[in-house]
Parts: structure tokens; sequence; C-alpha cells
């Protein structure tokens, strides 16, 4: 994760300004400007790490000269009570930037976490998880980071960096053969081409119009396996659509390449994390 992408400053100058504006009336009024104080950031939940470096940088915003010691590294899981970073700053700085530092810190650990079960599922089998764009707005770069740090692995960061022919382009497009010359025509070979598919004739049509990956669309674990047997050696194969910690390991099981799970990240639940003043 680059801490200098332009989309990722703007999203944490946002998120300040929504949460502090002209400053905090409370802290102001009760914090003198010198005092120093250590804090840490306690875990208080079983989890995975994720976002240390957006939590430090947050404080760094407030005060530049303020020391951060990492406890746990993004991607080390951690249990209720522990201490994952410690750091020493201007209390005023340190009260004003919790609120912002923790929603970043939570959030993402609480992706990587759920991320982490579901890889834990797939154990002994090669089938990969990918994320989807179920993403809040504007933080997708941090949302498929911390996916990345629960072991999973990105999907298309967007619209602009790879081709997926979905059920309303071919709609429109009057067939997935249609839909696939177009892309080819226009676009020349420059992007990857999937192909959405939701029964096995999509699945034959799609592989004979010559797509790189073929995403089996809400399909039955029994024609998932035949899909999966039809593409061999041919093509690369994605399920999709209604997946959970219950069923993943029965449709990797099928052969899949690939399981998109959109739970990832479109309905995240927080890691709980505090940060405590310590001294």
């Amino acid at each position: 994760m680059e801490l200098n992408d332009p989309n990722i400053l703007k999203l944490i100058d946002i998120a300040i300004d929504e949460d502090i504006k002209n400053g905090d009336i409370t802290t102001n009024s009760i914090i003198s400007e010198d005092e120093t104080r250590r804090a840490a950031f306690i875990v208080k939940q079983n989890g995975i790490v994720a976002g240390l470096d957006i939590a430090k940088f947050v404080i760094r915003k407030f005060d530049s000269k303020m020391k951060w010691n990492s406890i746990k590294n993004d991607g080390k899981s951690c249990i209720k009570g522990e201490v994952i970073a410690k750091v020493e700053a201007n209390y005023k700085s340190l009260l004003i930037a919790e609120r912002t530092a923790l929603n970043f810190l939570q959030r993402m650990s609480g992706i990587a976490t759920k991320t982490n079960k579901f890889i834990k599922q797939l154990e002994g089998l090669h089938t990969k998880i990918l994320d989807t764009r179920k993403t809040a707005p504007g933080h997708r770069l941090l949302d498929k980071y911390a996916v990345k740090i629960g072991g999973g692995e990105n999907h298309r960061i967007g619209l602009f960096d790879m081709v997926l022919i979905k059920d309303n382009h071919i709609k429109l497009a009057g067939s997935i053969a249609m839909a696939v010359s177009t892309i080819k025509r226009n676009l020349k070979g420059t992007f990857k081409i999937e192909v959405e598919t939701s029964s096995l004739k999509e699945v034959e049509e799609a592989l004979e119009a010559g797509v790189d990956i073929i995403m089996l669309d809400n399909m039955k674990v029994e024609d998932m396996k035949k899909a999966v047997e039809i593409c061999k050696g041919k093509v690369l194969t994605e399920a999709s659509g209604n997946i959970s910690l219950k069923n993943i390991r029965n449709v990797a099981k099928t052969g899949v390449d690939f399981i998109s799970v959109g739970e990832l990240t479109h309905s995240v639940e927080a890691l709980d994390i505090s940060m405590k003043i310590i001294d």
C-alpha cells in the first residue's frame, strides 16, 4: 500500500475534516498545549491486524514529532487484550486524532479478519479468494489492501483495469459471442476478458468466444463441477454469488480457480480496538 497515493491522502483528509472541522472543542478546553502522553492500541477481540500505518499517519498529521512503536505488524494475528501498538505524542493530538485513526484501523482489521476466516475454510485446496468492487465509496484501495493482508487476492480495482462482461452487457450486445468480439475489436488485446455465465450453455459459448476467465454466477454446485471440467486446461474459472463461510468449501471442491466474495467488504464488521492513555 502506497501511503502517498492521492486517493488515500484525500480520503484521510476528508475523514479528519468531517470529524474535527475547526477543532475539538472539548479537548481544546481541557488539555494544555505542551503535555505529552503515551497511549496503547488494544484489541478487544481476536483477529488480524491491518491499517497500522494509516493510524500512525493520522496521528502524525497532528504531531509530526510523535513516536510510534508497532508491536504487531499488519497481517499478524492478535488475541483479546493484546497491545498492538504504542504511541507517544502531544496529549491533545492523541485525543483529537483518536477516533479517525481507530475508524480506519478497526475497519481494515475487520476486513482482514473476515478474509482470513474464509481463507481457513480452503486449507488444502488450490482455490483462491477474490474480493469485489462492493467496497465503501472512497475506501476501495484500503479495503482491498486489507483483503490482501487477510490472505485474499484482489479482483479488478475498478472498471478501468479489466474487462468483465456481465448479464446487462450481454443483453445489450445480443449474445456473449457478440459482446466478446466487440471488446476484442475495440480493445485489441489490451486487457484480459472475463465473462459472467449462469448456465452450462453460456459457459460453452464463452469458451468458444475465447475469453480468459469464465465466471460461474449463482450456479448450483453440480453445474459448477461440470463447468470446471469443460473449462479445465483452457480458461480460468471463478465462482461467484451468495458465497458464505458455510458453503465456500463445497464450492471450492468443484475445482474452481477463484471464488469472489462480496461479504469481505460490503458488510464489514469492524474489529473492536481501543486507544488508552497509559501514562
